[in-house]
């Protein structure tokens, strides 16, 4: 998983390893990231999905 800015720059890589399936949660702390908008990326195998977020300080 990894958090991009909004030229597509990457910012953060929050995992990057294997991971057997199943459920797994991340804290995040954005506190070196300014106001704006971000994209984050999680790829697993083929499955690639890329949604927006908003860090507001």
């Amino acid at each position: 998983m990894k958090v991009y800015n909004i030229l597509g720059k990457e910012m953060a890589s929050i995992v990057n390893e294997v991971k057997r399936a199943g459920r797994y949660e991340v804290d995040f702390n954005g506190s070196n990231l300014s106001s704006g908008i971000y994209y984050y990326r999680l790829q697993a195998g083929e499955f690639i999905e890329t949604r927006k977020m908003l860090i507001l300080k």
